[in-house]
């Protein structure tokens, strides 16, 4: 398994497992990948979510009220990874629930679970010995955040340190939808190519933050490998399940992406 982007723009789908339910998550995940998403980030709920918008806050808050954990996220990892084998699988986490699991142990289950990478959004890289120590014993690869706001210094650190792709924040703040995609986004990837290689030859470099239509996705397409989509699909899960359903939420997610991954295609030639 490795994480790749086999479409052209690649698509990253953020989901918070357990909002509407961990079975719903399951198939909304399912539902994704093969609508033709390259990479599912399975977002595990926290109680403090700081880079967070409201929408992923209060998706955060219906998990955490169902009772949902990191184990159990970890467990809802393998099932799809026994359904879709091929499909890259990371585990998108502030640190504090990954440290209260224990790290080590972290490592190990996600592993045994078919997890590709993992994201700690509040991991940074200079403090990360210990947790790149147990990811490459485990297999795992990381995944950091780079910021428009990065010195180079840290920015070739970040693309030194990191496996699958590197996360390009497209602009300072909190997740969440937007208008438009602001010109530091462009900017900060071709910093990051200093270090990760040219488009199609190096470590990936995927956008996110703000990224909620096909427009967004065919701008990104011009100079990075993959877009991220999280907030515009939570917000659909929430609003599909309050009108229709938690049962009606897979389906949605699915129009979205096809139809996201049409028009963005069509738009990028």
């Amino acid at each position: 398994m490795a994480i790749r982007f086999d479409h052209k723009p690649g698509l990253v789908v953020y989901i918070t497992a357990g909002d509407p339910s961990l079975a719903a998550t399951r198939e909304i995940v399912l539902a994704a990948i093969d609508a033709g998403a390259d990479v599912i980030e399975l977002g595990v709920p926290f109680s403090d979510p700081l880079a967070d918008g409201p929408i992923i806050q209060r998706a955060s808050e219906r998990a955490l009220a169902h009772g949902t954990s990191l184990k159990d996220v970890l467990a809802l990892a393998r099932e799809i990874r026994a359904e879709r084998s091929a499909a890259g699988l990371v585990i998108f986490s502030y640190l504090n629930p990954i440290l209260r699991y224990g790290l080590g142990k972290f490592a190990d289950d996600a592993a045994a679970a078919g997890v590709d990478g993992v994201l700690a959004t509040d991991m940074i890289v200079e403090e990360a010995a210990e947790y790149l120590a147990e990811m490459n014993r485990a297999g795992l690869a990381p995944v950091f955040l780079a910021a428009p706001t990065s010195p180079d210094e840290r920015l070739k650190a970040i693309a030194t340190h990191s496996k699958g792709f590197v996360y390009a924040i497209s602009r300072t703040g909190i997740t969440g939808k937007q208008q438009s995609l602001t010109a530091d986004a462009r900017e900060l990837v071709n910093r990051i190519r200093r270090w990760t290689g040219p488009a199609g030859e190096g470590l990936p470099v995927a956008v996110g933050f703000g990224i909620s239509n096909a427009d967004h996705v065919a701008q990104v397409a011009e100079f990075a490998d993959a877009a991220v989509v999280g907030s515009a699909i939570v917000e659909l899960i929430e609003r599909t399940t309050s009108e229709h359903g938690p049962e009606a939420a897979a389906g949605a997610v699915a129009r979205f992406i096809k139809g996201l991954r049409l028009s963005a295609t069509a738009l990028a030639r």
